[in-house]
């Protein structure tokens, strides 16, 4: 297990990495479910047959997520657990980006802390990822059946519109870039993020803008996920008109 603050500040033990698979987490102010997420990942990929390292990249929260991931270190100490800390918050587009560019393995995921998509889901995206896709993305959008509980209808009704408005404007024929379950082979991880840019919610439209630019192949999955009402995202008119800006600019940032 090992802690690192910013890029690499301090760390607790000094081994290298040679996972096969890796797990990024963004994580701000999870105290309340950050145990409960490591210990499904960890039960998850203790019953399989790769290495996994579990990547947690902190925005600069203000509770106790910090110590709740070295309590479940301590519960765990054969899982390959790694803790980047941010002193300041900057965007969940920024925490992801770091956390693509330090994880190690041949595949790199990233999913929401509160794993609307349930960790086993990873195996739809490998399974593409092993068979010649660069980029597998979770959807909502491909079998809403999928779907266990939506978001309220407001929220599903603008997500519908930002998301017809990106594939017009800058992503065309994905039905869903804003789900948080993505995976990507290690190249392809490198080529995108070294580029990517943005530090808000819209970060996914811009990975996978620069995907598609950079000629890669991205395919969409259809995944289980359940709403989780406690999002980070706040649902107000300053961050839908932030959206709106935010996807304006993908186009020229590259």
């Amino acid at each position: 297990m090992s802690i690192v603050r910013g890029t690499s500040l301090f760390e607790q033990e000094d081994y290298t990495l040679t996972d096969s698979l890796a797990i990024v987490i963004p994580t701000y102010n999870e105290e309340k479910r950050l145990a409960a997420t490591l210990r499904s990942i960890i039960a998850y990929t203790e019953h399989q047959h790769y290495n996994t390292q579990i990547l947690v990249v902190d925005d600069g929260s203000r509770d106790k997520t910090q110590q709740v991931f070295l309590e479940l270190a301590q519960e765990f100490p054969q899982a390959r657990l790694k803790f980047v800390k941010n002193t300041a918050n900057h965007g969940k587009g920024y925490v992801v980006r770091q956390g693509m560019l330090q994880a190690s393995g041949d595949y790199i995921f990233f999913t929401d802390a509160d794993l609307s998509t349930p960790i086993p889901e990873i195996e739809k995206l490998l399974k593409a990822l092993k068979s010649g896709a660069d980029v597998a993305i979770g959807s909502r959008a491909v079998d809403r059946s999928l779907v266990k509980k939506h978001q309220p209808w407001f929220r599903e009704f603008a997500g519908r519109l930002f998301n017809f408005a990106v594939r017009v404007w800058a992503v065309r024929g994905i039905k869903d870039t804003q789900c948080g379950f993505k995976g990507f082979t290690a190249a392809a991880a490198k080529k995108i993020f070294t580029k990517q840019r943005l530090d808000s919610f819209i970060f996914d439209v811009e990975v996978l803008y620069i995907a598609r630019k950079s000629k890669l192949k991205v395919v969409e999955i259809p995944v289980e996920w359940v709403n989780n009402e406690d999002t980070r995202f706040a649902p107000n008119l300053s961050n839908f008109l932030l959206m709106w800006k935010e996807l304006f600019r993908v186009r020229f940032l590259k």
